[in-house]
């Protein structure tokens, strides 16, 4: 045999072989890694977020500081989307410590933002609003594909603490079949119970109907899904004032909780869906959802600061366990080491 075609003989196989594994590996995506402790899943969440905060904020603070190198920190911060004029709040606080003979060295720069962050989000966790008596209801909101109905399997699952509280579902998304069923399939996984309407049917009367069940009942928490809208939607964002008020011939002091679900991944543009939300209903609390997918954590300061809307619980991942009450001091702690 020829020695070229000996070689193209061989090349052939190897593109062969690669092609092999390639295929065999089409479609599968590595699992994160089952992690029990909430402080570890929150910092792993952040992973993304921290490798472009901490890391870039330490290559800056390799030598001498002074305020060149304080200015040259806020690309860092705003890739982080902790946004413009937190940025500018935190560079002067910077400049005003390193003039003041307190900011010296890179650990103390690392310091003081992690103290001004927290002050930022408001220290303690923010709790959940529970009503005086049960049922407590709970409207949850947000526009489409920011991973609402995830958000609200995992919130159920929290809820029930194991099973020790009841929670009951009202599937008010009623212009899609397909979210009525995606509900059913988790309220089953889940084993509560949920409260649905026919296709098409006024959300509304399903809202009603699931407020009326869960306060005869006795159970503890109604959990409200809403049609995944734009917040542009004008004539949704009616329906959605609409549900918010049929609680209330029940219940006076229904809903007592309004959370809207924002994908972290969006960044800027989460606050912008934000703002449309609280002009059409009274948004209590905020499910920031995908957390672990993003670099741009810093997003939960500027909802903070801009929208004074505390953010309640955080997505971690896919699984229902993957979730947790949101709490500044860890959120900070797991951006900075």
């Amino acid at each position: 045999m020829d020695q070229p075609i000996a070689i193209g003989l061989a090349v052939l196989a190897l593109v062969l072989v690669v092609a092999a594994i390639l295929w065999s590996r089409r479609g599968k995506v590595e699992k994160a890694p089952l992690i029990l402790d909430p402080h570890e899943r929150l910092r792993y969440a952040l992973a993304k977020t921290r490798g472009g905060l901490l890391d870039g904020l330490k290559k800056r603070l390799t030598g001498a500081i002074d305020e060149q190198v304080i200015d040259s920190l806020e690309e860092i911060l705003l890739r982080a989307d902790i946004g413009v004029t937190t940025t500018q709040r935190l560079l002067e606080g910077l400049k005003q410590a390193f003039k003041a003979g307190t900011l010296t060295s890179e650990a103390q720069v690392l310091d003081f933002l992690k103290g001004e962050l927290e002050k930022m989000l408001g220290g303690e966790a923010p709790k959940l609003r529970e009503a005086s008596a049960p049922p407590t209801v709970i409207i949850v909101c947000g526009v489409n594909g920011a991973g609402k109905t995830t958000s609200i399997a995992k919130l159920t699952h929290f809820l029930a603490h194991g099973g020790q509280k009841r929670v009951l579902l009202a599937a008010s998304d009623t212009f899609r079949a397909a979210a009525v069923e995606q509900l059913s399939t988790w309220a089953s996984r889940l084993g509560v119970e949920i409260v649905r309407g026919a296709p098409g049917s006024d959300p509304a009367s399903v809202a009603h109907d699931a407020v009326e069940k869960g306060k005869s009942k006795q159970f503890d928490y109604v959990v409200i899904d809403t049609a995944g809208r734009l917040h542009t939607q004008k004539p949704l964002m009616e329906e959605l004032k609409k549900i918010a008020r049929v609680g209330t011939k029940l219940i006076p002091d229904a809903p007592h909780e309004v959370l809207l679900v924002l994908d972290a991944t969006t960044g800027q543009n989460a606050i912008r869906q934000a703002k449309e939300f609280k002009e059409t209903i009274p948004v209590t609390g905020i499910v920031l959802a995908k957390l672990d997918g993003t670099a741009k954590g810093g997003i939960v300061v500027v909802i903070r600061e801009e929208l004074g809307i505390p953010v309640k619980f955080v997505g971690l991942g896919e699984q229902p366990t993957d979730f947790a009450p949101f709490d500044a001091k860890e959120f900070v702690a797991g951006l900075f080491r």
